[in-house]
Protein backbone atom coordinates (compact mmCIF):
# COMPACT_ATOMS: atom_id res chain seq x y z
CA UNK A 1 0.00 0.00 0.00
CA UNK A 2 1.55 3.42 -1.09
CA UNK A 3 1.92 5.77 1.86
CA UNK A 4 0.79 9.41 1.87
CA UNK A 5 3.32 12.28 1.70
CA UNK A 6 3.72 14.30 4.97
CA UNK A 7 2.29 17.67 4.54
CA UNK A 8 4.86 20.47 3.20
CA UNK A 9 5.44 23.50 5.82
CA UNK A 10 8.40 24.87 7.25
CA UNK A 11 10.44 23.73 9.65
CA UNK A 12 12.86 25.18 12.31
CA UNK A 13 16.19 24.31 12.69
CA UNK A 14 18.06 23.55 16.04
CA UNK A 15 21.70 25.92 16.28
CA UNK A 16 23.99 25.24 18.60
CA UNK A 17 24.83 28.70 20.55
CA UNK A 18 27.96 31.30 19.29
CA UNK A 19 28.92 34.06 21.30
CA UNK A 20 30.10 36.90 20.24
CA UNK A 21 33.20 37.15 22.72
CA UNK A 22 34.38 34.17 21.36
CA UNK A 23 35.41 36.14 17.91
CA UNK A 24 37.92 38.83 20.15
CA UNK A 25 40.88 36.99 20.03
CA UNK A 26 40.42 36.97 15.95
CA UNK A 27 38.65 40.64 15.31
CA UNK A 28 39.82 42.52 18.35
CA UNK A 29 37.73 44.16 21.21
CA UNK A 30 36.47 47.34 19.12
CA UNK A 31 34.92 45.45 16.50
CA UNK A 32 32.70 43.26 18.87
CA UNK A 33 31.76 46.62 20.91
CA UNK A 34 31.05 48.22 17.64
CA UNK A 35 28.51 45.23 17.03
CA UNK A 36 27.30 45.59 20.66
CA UNK A 37 26.53 49.03 19.80
CA UNK A 38 24.67 48.26 16.72
CA UNK A 39 22.86 45.54 18.34
CA UNK A 40 21.37 47.97 21.40
CA UNK A 41 18.71 49.24 19.33
CA UNK A 42 17.25 46.27 18.43
CA UNK A 43 17.18 44.54 21.51
CA UNK A 44 14.80 41.47 21.84
CA UNK A 45 13.35 41.67 17.94
CA UNK A 46 11.99 39.15 16.25
CA UNK A 47 14.13 37.56 13.09
CA UNK A 48 12.92 34.99 11.00
CA UNK A 49 15.39 33.72 8.17
CA UNK A 50 13.90 31.31 5.96
CA UNK A 51 15.85 28.75 2.82
CA UNK A 52 15.78 25.99 1.17
CA UNK A 53 17.77 23.93 3.02
CA UNK A 54 19.58 23.79 6.41
CA UNK A 55 22.98 21.85 4.90
CA UNK A 56 24.52 22.29 1.59
CA UNK A 57 25.75 25.51 0.16
CA UNK A 58 26.70 28.96 1.05
CA UNK A 59 23.30 29.73 2.50
CA UNK A 60 23.04 27.40 5.02
CA UNK A 61 26.58 28.05 6.21
CA UNK A 62 26.03 31.52 6.60
CA UNK A 63 23.24 31.17 8.73
CA UNK A 64 24.68 28.27 10.74
CA UNK A 65 26.59 30.83 12.10
CA UNK A 66 24.58 34.38 11.06
CA UNK A 67 21.41 32.95 13.58
CA UNK A 68 22.89 32.15 16.74
CA UNK A 69 25.44 35.58 16.46
CA UNK A 70 22.20 37.49 16.49
CA UNK A 71 20.75 35.32 19.31
CA UNK A 72 24.48 36.69 21.02
CA UNK A 73 23.74 39.90 20.27
CA UNK A 74 20.04 39.74 21.99
CA UNK A 75 17.61 39.32 18.82
CA UNK A 76 15.00 36.48 19.31
CA UNK A 77 16.57 34.87 15.92
CA UNK A 78 15.30 32.03 14.31
CA UNK A 79 15.58 29.97 10.98
CA UNK A 80 13.50 28.27 9.10
CA UNK A 81 13.73 25.91 5.69
CA UNK A 82 10.89 24.98 3.87
CA UNK A 83 9.85 21.48 2.38
CA UNK A 84 9.10 20.69 -1.36
CA UNK A 85 8.70 17.35 -3.29
CA UNK A 86 11.68 16.01 -6.16
CA UNK A 87 9.37 18.06 -8.59
CA UNK A 88 9.69 21.37 -6.45
CA UNK A 89 13.96 21.04 -6.09
CA UNK A 90 13.87 20.31 -10.02
CA UNK A 91 11.94 23.44 -11.00
CA UNK A 92 13.79 25.56 -8.56
CA UNK A 93 17.23 24.16 -9.92
CA UNK A 94 15.85 25.34 -13.21
CA UNK A 95 15.40 28.74 -12.01
CA UNK A 96 18.80 29.01 -10.62
CA UNK A 97 20.23 28.23 -13.55
CA UNK A 98 17.83 30.31 -15.81
CA UNK A 99 18.42 33.35 -13.66
CA UNK A 100 21.98 32.98 -14.12
CA UNK A 101 21.63 32.76 -17.38
CA UNK A 102 21.16 29.15 -19.00
CA UNK A 103 18.31 29.45 -21.56
CA UNK A 104 15.32 26.97 -20.07
CA UNK A 105 11.64 26.89 -21.18
CA UNK A 106 9.44 28.15 -18.03
CA UNK A 107 6.44 26.13 -18.89
CA UNK A 108 3.07 26.34 -16.77
CA UNK A 109 3.95 23.32 -15.35
CA UNK A 110 6.56 24.29 -13.74
CA UNK A 111 5.02 27.31 -12.67
CA UNK A 112 2.02 25.55 -11.03
CA UNK A 113 4.21 23.06 -9.18
CA UNK A 114 6.28 26.14 -8.05
CA UNK A 115 3.40 28.43 -6.65
CA UNK A 116 1.37 24.84 -5.11
CA UNK A 117 4.88 24.07 -3.20
CA UNK A 118 5.41 27.66 -1.98
CA UNK A 119 1.59 28.49 -1.43
CA UNK A 120 1.39 25.27 0.99
CA UNK A 121 4.65 26.32 3.17
CA UNK A 122 3.20 29.89 3.54
CA UNK A 123 -0.23 28.81 4.99
CA UNK A 124 2.06 27.22 7.51
CA UNK A 125 4.14 30.33 8.57
CA UNK A 126 2.68 32.19 11.30
CA UNK A 127 4.40 35.65 11.16
CA UNK A 128 4.89 37.23 14.63
CA UNK A 129 8.15 38.24 13.75
CA UNK A 130 10.18 41.88 13.67
CA UNK A 131 11.97 40.70 9.97
CA UNK A 132 11.77 38.03 7.83
CA UNK A 133 14.17 37.82 5.22
CA UNK A 134 14.33 35.37 2.60
CA UNK A 135 16.67 33.66 0.80
CA UNK A 136 17.51 33.14 -2.91
CA UNK A 137 14.19 32.01 -5.65
CA UNK A 138 13.26 28.80 -3.99
CA UNK A 139 10.71 30.62 -1.32
CA UNK A 140 10.57 33.96 -3.06
CA UNK A 141 6.79 33.78 -3.23
CA UNK A 142 6.19 33.71 0.70
CA UNK A 143 6.09 37.14 0.78
CA UNK A 144 2.90 37.75 -1.46
CA UNK A 145 1.26 34.41 -0.77
CA UNK A 146 1.54 34.70 2.73
CA UNK A 147 -0.34 39.04 3.47
CA UNK A 148 0.00 41.42 4.91
CA UNK A 149 1.77 41.56 8.22
CA UNK A 150 3.54 43.64 10.69
CA UNK A 151 7.22 42.01 10.03
CA UNK A 152 9.24 43.70 7.63
CA UNK A 153 9.97 41.23 4.55
CA UNK A 154 13.35 41.26 2.92
CA UNK A 155 14.41 39.08 0.08
CA UNK A 156 18.04 38.30 -0.54
CA UNK A 157 19.86 37.17 -3.41
CA UNK A 158 22.91 35.29 -2.82
CA UNK A 159 23.17 34.82 -6.86
CA UNK A 160 24.71 36.83 -10.02
CA UNK A 161 21.37 38.19 -11.86
CA UNK A 162 23.11 39.69 -14.43
CA UNK A 163 22.71 37.59 -17.47
CA UNK A 164 19.04 36.56 -16.06
CA UNK A 165 16.65 34.87 -18.83
CA UNK A 166 14.11 37.74 -19.04
CA UNK A 167 11.04 35.26 -19.02
CA UNK A 168 12.22 33.81 -15.46
CA UNK A 169 13.21 37.38 -14.07
CA UNK A 170 10.16 38.84 -15.05
CA UNK A 171 7.90 35.64 -13.09
CA UNK A 172 10.04 36.10 -9.70
CA UNK A 173 10.30 40.05 -10.41
CA UNK A 174 6.58 39.65 -9.65
CA UNK A 175 6.92 38.13 -6.33
CA UNK A 176 9.98 40.02 -5.38
CA UNK A 177 8.64 43.42 -5.46
CA UNK A 178 5.73 42.60 -2.94
CA UNK A 179 9.09 43.03 -0.73
CA UNK A 180 9.53 45.79 1.81
CA UNK A 181 13.56 45.98 0.83
CA UNK A 182 16.11 43.80 -0.98
CA UNK A 183 19.68 42.50 0.11
CA UNK A 184 22.45 41.82 -3.09
CA UNK A 185 26.26 41.41 -3.36
CA UNK A 186 26.73 43.52 -4.62
CA UNK A 187 25.64 46.60 -6.76
CA UNK A 188 26.03 45.07 -10.20
CA UNK A 189 23.59 42.20 -9.03
CA UNK A 190 20.90 44.95 -8.55
CA UNK A 191 17.93 44.65 -11.65
CA UNK A 192 18.16 48.04 -13.11
CA UNK A 193 14.06 47.15 -13.63
CA UNK A 194 13.43 46.01 -10.10
CA UNK A 195 11.19 48.25 -7.76
CA UNK A 196 11.76 47.80 -4.75
CA UNK A 197 11.61 50.09 -1.20
CA UNK A 198 14.84 50.06 -0.24
CA UNK A 199 18.10 47.99 -1.09
CA UNK A 200 20.78 47.31 1.01
CA UNK A 201 24.72 45.33 -0.22
CA UNK A 202 25.95 42.47 1.97
CA UNK A 203 28.60 40.46 1.09
CA UNK A 204 28.83 37.05 2.39
CA UNK A 205 30.85 35.91 5.23
CA UNK A 206 32.22 33.17 6.65
CA UNK A 207 32.45 31.47 10.40
CA UNK A 208 36.43 31.49 11.61
CA UNK A 209 35.34 29.47 14.57
CA UNK A 210 33.47 27.11 12.55
CA UNK A 211 34.92 23.17 11.84
CA UNK A 212 35.95 24.25 8.54
CA UNK A 213 37.75 26.75 9.21
CA UNK A 214 39.82 27.06 12.43
CA UNK A 215 43.25 25.60 12.66
CA UNK A 216 44.03 21.90 12.71
CA UNK A 217 47.18 20.38 13.45
CA UNK A 218 49.17 18.92 10.59
CA UNK A 219 48.86 15.33 11.98
CA UNK A 220 45.38 15.81 11.85
CA UNK A 221 45.69 17.23 7.98
CA UNK A 222 47.45 14.71 7.07
CA UNK A 223 45.82 11.58 8.26
CA UNK A 224 41.96 13.70 7.09
CA UNK A 225 44.13 13.40 3.28
CA UNK A 226 45.70 9.96 3.56
CA UNK A 227 41.83 8.72 4.66
CA UNK A 228 40.96 9.25 1.07
CA UNK A 229 43.78 8.00 -1.14
CA UNK A 230 45.72 11.03 -1.23
CA UNK A 231 49.34 11.37 -0.51
CA UNK A 232 49.33 14.08 1.68
CA UNK A 233 53.15 14.95 0.61
CA UNK A 234 52.66 15.71 -2.87
CA UNK A 235 52.13 18.82 -4.31
CA UNK A 236 47.84 19.33 -4.64
CA UNK A 237 45.32 21.28 -6.60
CA UNK A 238 42.02 21.42 -4.73
CA UNK A 239 38.61 22.69 -5.53
CA UNK A 240 35.88 22.74 -3.00
CA UNK A 241 32.57 23.10 -4.75
CA UNK A 242 29.40 21.59 -5.67
CA UNK A 243 29.26 19.62 -8.69
CA UNK A 244 27.62 22.02 -10.70
CA UNK A 245 28.09 23.09 -14.11
CA UNK A 246 28.50 26.82 -13.11
CA UNK A 247 31.22 25.64 -11.19
CA UNK A 248 33.25 24.11 -13.75
CA UNK A 249 34.52 20.85 -12.52
CA UNK A 250 35.41 19.15 -16.01
CA UNK A 251 37.40 22.70 -16.92
CA UNK A 252 39.43 22.45 -13.60
CA UNK A 253 40.58 19.07 -14.69
CA UNK A 254 41.45 20.49 -17.74
CA UNK A 255 43.55 22.95 -15.98
CA UNK A 256 45.51 20.02 -14.06
CA UNK A 257 46.38 18.04 -17.48
CA UNK A 258 47.86 21.30 -18.53
CA UNK A 259 49.82 22.06 -15.48
CA UNK A 260 50.80 18.60 -14.45
CA UNK A 261 53.73 18.30 -16.89
CA UNK A 262 55.48 20.66 -15.27
CA UNK A 263 54.83 19.89 -11.49
CA UNK A 264 56.25 16.39 -10.96
CA UNK A 265 53.87 14.76 -8.45
CA UNK A 266 50.86 16.73 -8.97
CA UNK A 267 47.01 15.47 -7.38
CA UNK A 268 43.61 17.34 -7.84
CA UNK A 269 41.26 16.99 -5.84
CA UNK A 270 37.97 17.99 -6.40
CA UNK A 271 35.41 17.42 -3.49
CA UNK A 272 32.03 18.15 -3.54
CA UNK A 273 28.82 17.53 -1.71
CA UNK A 274 25.27 16.76 -2.38
CA UNK A 275 22.64 19.31 -1.48
CA UNK A 276 19.05 18.54 -1.00
CA UNK A 277 18.03 21.57 -3.22
CA UNK A 278 20.36 20.80 -6.17
CA UNK A 279 19.16 17.73 -7.88
CA UNK A 280 21.74 17.81 -10.82
CA UNK A 281 24.47 17.22 -8.40
CA UNK A 282 24.99 13.53 -9.35
CA UNK A 283 24.66 13.68 -12.51
CA UNK A 284 27.44 16.60 -12.88
CA UNK A 285 29.28 14.55 -10.44
CA UNK A 286 29.11 11.67 -12.79
CA UNK A 287 30.69 13.57 -15.63
CA UNK A 288 32.94 14.48 -13.75
CA UNK A 289 34.30 11.35 -13.14
CA UNK A 290 33.92 10.15 -16.75
CA UNK A 291 36.33 12.99 -17.51
CA UNK A 292 38.47 12.02 -15.33
CA UNK A 293 39.20 8.71 -16.99
CA UNK A 294 40.13 6.63 -14.12
CA UNK A 295 43.40 9.06 -13.49
CA UNK A 296 45.13 7.76 -10.35
CA UNK A 297 46.37 11.26 -9.57
CA UNK A 298 42.15 12.51 -10.45
CA UNK A 299 40.60 11.97 -7.28
CA UNK A 300 36.75 12.95 -7.42
CA UNK A 301 35.31 13.32 -3.86
CA UNK A 302 31.85 13.22 -3.22
CA UNK A 303 30.03 13.41 0.45
CA UNK A 304 33.40 12.11 2.10
CA UNK A 305 33.73 13.21 5.99
CA UNK A 306 32.53 16.86 6.78
CA UNK A 307 33.89 20.02 7.47
CA UNK A 308 36.38 18.40 8.92
CA UNK A 309 38.05 17.14 5.92
CA UNK A 310 37.40 20.04 3.91
CA UNK A 311 39.26 22.21 6.16
CA UNK A 312 42.21 20.03 5.75
CA UNK A 313 42.06 19.75 1.88
CA UNK A 314 42.09 23.22 1.89
CA UNK A 315 45.22 24.19 4.58
CA UNK A 316 47.34 21.53 2.84
CA UNK A 317 46.17 22.57 -0.44
CA UNK A 318 49.59 23.86 -2.85
CA UNK A 319 47.05 26.21 -4.69
CA UNK A 320 43.20 26.62 -4.53
CA UNK A 321 40.84 26.75 -7.64
CA UNK A 322 37.75 27.85 -8.04
CA UNK A 323 36.96 27.88 -11.67
CA UNK A 324 33.25 29.23 -11.42
CA UNK A 325 31.75 30.49 -14.86
CA UNK A 326 29.18 32.39 -12.84
CA UNK A 327 29.26 32.92 -9.16
CA UNK A 328 27.52 35.23 -6.56
CA UNK A 329 30.20 35.20 -4.24
CA UNK A 330 32.18 31.84 -3.67
CA UNK A 331 32.63 31.25 -0.33
CA UNK A 332 35.16 28.42 -0.96
CA UNK A 333 37.50 31.34 -2.26
CA UNK A 334 36.68 33.43 1.10
CA UNK A 335 37.81 30.40 3.12
CA UNK A 336 41.26 29.21 0.78
CA UNK A 337 41.77 33.05 1.47
CA UNK A 338 41.52 32.62 5.26
CA UNK A 339 43.32 29.69 5.35
CA UNK A 340 46.17 32.05 3.50
CA UNK A 341 46.80 30.21 0.57
CA UNK A 342 47.33 30.95 -2.96
CA UNK A 343 43.93 31.16 -4.99
CA UNK A 344 43.06 31.16 -8.68
CA UNK A 345 39.53 31.82 -9.33
CA UNK A 346 37.20 32.99 -12.42
CA UNK A 347 37.12 36.57 -12.31
CA UNK A 348 33.06 36.42 -12.18
CA UNK A 349 30.46 37.48 -10.02
CA UNK A 350 31.27 38.23 -6.77
CA UNK A 351 34.83 36.73 -6.88
CA UNK A 352 36.37 40.12 -7.41
CA UNK A 353 34.73 41.69 -3.99
CA UNK A 354 37.02 39.31 -2.63
CA UNK A 355 40.49 39.40 -4.99
CA UNK A 356 42.60 42.17 -5.95
CA UNK A 357 43.92 40.35 -8.77
CA UNK A 358 48.15 39.57 -8.63
CA UNK A 359 47.88 41.11 -4.97
CA UNK A 360 45.52 39.01 -3.34
CA UNK A 361 45.47 36.01 -5.85
CA UNK A 362 44.64 35.34 -9.21
CA UNK A 363 41.38 35.79 -11.49
CA UNK A 364 41.44 34.01 -14.77
CA UNK A 365 38.62 33.71 -17.86
CA UNK A 366 40.14 30.60 -19.21
CA UNK A 367 41.71 27.19 -18.74
CA UNK A 368 44.91 28.40 -20.62
CA UNK A 369 44.94 31.72 -18.09
CA UNK A 370 44.21 29.64 -14.77
CA UNK A 371 47.07 27.02 -16.16
CA UNK A 372 49.35 29.75 -16.18
CA UNK A 373 48.71 31.45 -13.02
CA UNK A 374 49.05 27.76 -10.97
CA UNK A 375 52.34 27.42 -12.51
CA UNK A 376 53.15 31.11 -11.24
CA UNK A 377 52.60 29.74 -7.65
CA UNK A 378 54.36 26.63 -8.36
CA UNK A 379 57.42 28.83 -9.55
CA UNK A 380 57.97 31.53 -6.90
CA UNK A 381 56.42 29.78 -4.09
CA UNK A 382 57.74 33.03 -1.68
CA UNK A 383 55.13 35.62 -3.36
CA UNK A 384 52.59 32.92 -3.52
CA UNK A 385 52.85 32.76 0.52
CA UNK A 386 52.96 36.46 0.56
CA UNK A 387 49.66 37.09 -1.36
CA UNK A 388 48.05 34.27 0.90
CA UNK A 389 49.29 36.30 3.79
CA UNK A 390 47.68 38.97 2.14
CA UNK A 391 44.22 37.11 1.46
CA UNK A 392 43.85 36.31 4.59
CA UNK A 393 43.66 40.07 6.49
CA UNK A 394 41.46 41.01 3.72
CA UNK A 395 38.49 38.39 4.63
CA UNK A 396 39.90 39.56 8.29
CA UNK A 397 38.50 42.73 8.01
CA UNK A 398 35.50 42.47 5.30
CA UNK A 399 34.34 38.53 4.91
CA UNK A 400 33.89 37.05 8.05
CA UNK A 401 30.51 36.26 10.51
CA UNK A 402 31.18 39.42 12.43
CA UNK A 403 31.57 41.95 9.31
CA UNK A 404 28.10 40.00 8.30
CA UNK A 405 26.15 40.52 11.34
CA UNK A 406 27.13 44.19 11.75
CA UNK A 407 25.76 44.81 7.99
CA UNK A 408 22.62 42.98 9.14
CA UNK A 409 21.96 44.73 12.42
CA UNK A 410 22.94 48.47 10.28
CA UNK A 411 20.26 47.29 7.87
CA UNK A 412 17.89 46.42 10.53
CA UNK A 413 18.39 49.51 12.57
CA UNK A 414 17.93 51.64 9.05
CA UNK A 415 14.65 49.34 8.17
CA UNK A 416 13.02 49.53 11.53
CA UNK A 417 10.25 52.44 12.02
CA UNK A 418 11.42 55.55 14.44
CA UNK A 419 8.80 55.97 17.39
Amino acid sequence: MATESPPLGMRRVPLAPRTLEAYVPIVGEDVIADIQSAARPLQGARVAHISATERGGGVAEILQSLVPLMRSAGLDAEWHIISGTDAFFTITKGIHNALQGMPLVLSPEMQSTYLAVNRANASSFTNDFDFIVVHDPQPAPLRPMHGVGRGIWIWQSHIDLTMSDPAYWAFMRSFIEAYDAAIFTMAAFVPWDLSIGTVAIIPPAIDPLSQKNVPIPDEQVNRAIGAQGVDPFRPLLVQVSRYDHWKDPLGVIDVFRAVRPAVPGLQLVLLGALALDDPEGLHYYQRTLAHAEGDPDIHVLMNVGGDLEVNAFQRRASAILQKSLREGFGLTVTEGLWKARPVVAGNVGGIPLQIDDGVTGYLVGSVEQAAHRILAVFGDPAAAAEMGRRGREVVRHKFLSTANLRNYLQFFAQLRPTH
